[in-house]
């Protein structure tokens, strides 16, 4: 039984980079909901982008916690990974033989400290992890990404070792985990052959790896000793030429099968460049036939002469904590890449919320509702305004403006009656306006559904495709059916007409309230002269000044409608403050009519958002606060602060 080594790597809060840990976990909280949103609008997300991948596989899990050191063997297919994994673990944890085994699964083997499933889930982000029970475990195909791990007594303290599926595999399963892999890995043992050093898969999984700042150690498996030994170095030139790899060792191993099936085989320590080393043909030529004979007669794997526990040994020299700090702070450039990492993702999301706001502008309920208004009947206006009016005068002065008001309806009793004689219909103008604003309202349906046609046509993508499957959704036909309905069950009137009239009174009382005052004074000269007034104004009725003077007549006494301060002006003979006093009444007057068509268009916004539109405005809304988002300013505040680290 070989004995554990018994290396132990210091380990300092510098090491583990502490200072990382809380802004990289607002970054990955707030990456999270933003990637979140963004799925639900249909805006980029960055699920498959290295620099998130590196964020949730690798630094998100390691910043924090035990600084243990994840080393991965890696390379192709069939190329002895899984026996020279097994040699450099001294036990056979991952089954190796003449064929090619299929390695599905990583196989991960712990030093007995950090056997704790808690961890090690922390650590290898994405897998279901398993209890190992037989080299088999990692050959299962099942679709779930599982790692296997047993706890080993011969793993240098703080040091994973893993077993990886191939990287070049005609199973692209196997590509995802070994992608998960090298992004959780801290350093890689590259083995690699004559046949795969130059193959374009495994090229691409390295340069990727370096990108990540990624230290690796390569070894050149299934050697011919003597043959080759001027080709190594050339293979390594090409493979750390084309992919960019930080090579901290280069080991050479012989091709030989007994040796193999005996974990015996020579390891070769052949210097960083691939030249030297302890390496020499003859030794190696006796290190052959030595490790030959050990494996044909032991019955338990053993040491060979060629020193089989060197890339051990190596391993368990690594300049832990730098190589440690190597790792996260490559893969933290990464994260922080103002051209690939999240900055650009977060520039990605700012085009988008863009493009959002642009088609939030272009289909605004506003915009859609816009119609050419009928005003309200003055005359209703003026009647709600003289109940709100009443509610503020004395009782004195409103039993006076009473009982002249019934006056001046006696008064123009004759004249009704007259009219009434030779034909004359009064018109009612609450369903005439009825009749006006329905066909306002169908019209600027119509309008709508043609516009919204048209930026189906001619919008940015962002709106095009969404107003496609609205229209396609809806019939102009139904829609107007609906619209029609749904306005003959509400009577604005009884709704709230009265309610708006009275809330814009109030407002306007708190906001002018010298205004107030001068008309409510009006208001008691108005009571005094009632005499003149009342008789005044309904010769005029009489005389044919028509159906609005009369209810004006009726309703003299409140100097909120222009007609009232008028008829005080002109009939009590004012002087120029009674006159100007008919300009604010004007002004208010006015605001309440175009107020009101305002609030009649609110409503049928409201409507089209309801029953039409809602999803879509949400939807966009939603889009074009991407950037402004809470989510978005704590993914730059992290960002920013990373920076400074």
């Amino acid at each position: 039984m070989r004995p554990a080594m018994s290396y132990q790597p210091s380990v300092t809060k510098e090491h583990a980079c502490e200072s990382w840990a809380a802004p990289l976990a607002r970054l990955g909280r707030a990456v999270r909901l933003l990637a979140k949103e963004a799925a639900a609008l249909g805006a980029p997300v960055p699920d498959n982008e290295e620099w998130y991948q590196l964020l949730q596989h690798k630094l998100l899990p390691q910043v924090e916690g035990p600084a243990a050191l994840v080393v991965a063997v890696v390379g192709g297919t069939n190329i002895g990974k899984s026996a020279l994994f097994n040699q450099v673990a001294g036990e056979a944890a991952s089954r190796a033989g003449p064929l090619a085994a299929g390695t599905r699964h990583p196989v991960c083997l712990v030093p007995p400290p950090l056997a704790d499933p808690a961890l090690l889930s922390r650590v290898f982000e994405g897998f279901e992890l398993h209890a190992w029970q037989s080299p088999d475990d990692p050959l299962a195909d099942v679709p779930e990404h599982r790692l296997f791990w047993r706890a080993s007594d011969r793993m240098p303290p703080r040091l994973l070792l893993l077993d990886t599926p191939d990287i070049d595999s005609d199973v692209q399963v196997n590509w995802e985990r070994a992608k998960i892999i090298r992004q959780a890995a801290d350093v890689l043992i590259a083995v690699l052959t004559q046949q795969k050093y130059n193959d374009a898969a495994v090229k691409q999984f390295f340069r990727q790896a370096a990108e990540a700042g990624k230290p690796v150690i390569v070894v050149f498996n299934q050697c011919d000793l003597i043959e080759d030994r001027t080709y190594w170095p050339q293979w390594l030139e090409t493979f750390t030429s084309e992919t960019g790899a930080k090579v901290e060792g280069v080991y050479v191993v012989p091709y030989d099968r007994r040796a193999a099936a005996a974990m015996s085989l020579p390891v070769y320590d052949v210097g960083r460049d691939g030249t030297g080393g302890g390496f020499s043909t003859q030794g190696a030529s006796d290190a052959l036939a030595s490790a030959d004979a050990v494996a044909a007669t032991a019955s338990q794997p053993q040491v060979g002469p060629g020193d089989p526990l060197t890339l051990r040994r190596h391993l368990a020299e690594l300049r832990f904590g730098e190589l440690k700090r190597r790792a996260l702070g490559g893969a933290l450039r990464v994260v922080l890449d103002p051209a690939t990492g999240a900055p650009r993702y977060l520039a990605h999301l700012r085009e988008a919320a863009r493009e959002f706001e642009c088609a939030v502008q272009n289909v605004s309920t506003c915009k859609l509702a816009k119609v050419d208004w009928p005003p309200v009947p003055r005359q209703l206006l003026v009647r709600e305004a003289i109940a709100w009016w009443d509610e503020h005068r004395p009782p004195l002065i409103r039993s006076i403006h009473g009982f002249y008001r019934g006056l001046s309806d006696k008064l123009l009793w004759p004249v009704r009656e007259l009219r009434g004689r030779l034909g004359y219909v009064p018109t009612d103008p609450l369903a005439a306006f009825r009749d006006e604003e329905r066909g306002a309202m169908l019209k600027a349906v119509e309008r709508a559904m043609v516009e919204l046609e048209r930026l189906a046509e001619v919008g940015n993508e962002t709106l095009r495709s969404r107003l496609q499957r609205l229209l396609a959704g809806t019939t102009r036909q139904s829609l107007l059916a609906r619209l029609e309905q749904d306005y003959r069950a509400h009577d604005p009137f009884e709704s709230d007409f009265g309610r708006f009239v009275r809330q814009a009174l109030e407002a306007w009382k708190q906001g002018r309230p010298r205004w107030f005052d001068v008309l409510r004074y009006l208001d008691r000269v108005a009571a005094v002269a009632r005499p003149v007034l009342s008789v005044g104004l309904a010769l005029s009725g009489a005389l044919g000044a028509g159906e609005l003077i009369g209810q004006a007549a009726g309703h003299a006494a409140s100097h909120i409608v222009v007609e009232s301060a008028a008829a005080v002006a002109t009939t009590v003979g004012a002087d120029a403050t009674i006159t100007e006093a008919a300009k604010p009444a004007l002004v208010l007057l006015q605001n309440l009519e175009q107020g009101y068509a305002e609030h009649r268009a609110g409503w049928l916004a409201a409507w089209l958002e309801r029953h039409w539109l809602g999803g879509l405005f949400e939807e966009l809304n939603r889009g074009a606060n991407l950037s402004r988002c809470e989510a978005y300013l704590q993914a730059e505040d992290a960002l920013q602060c990373l920076r400074a680290c």
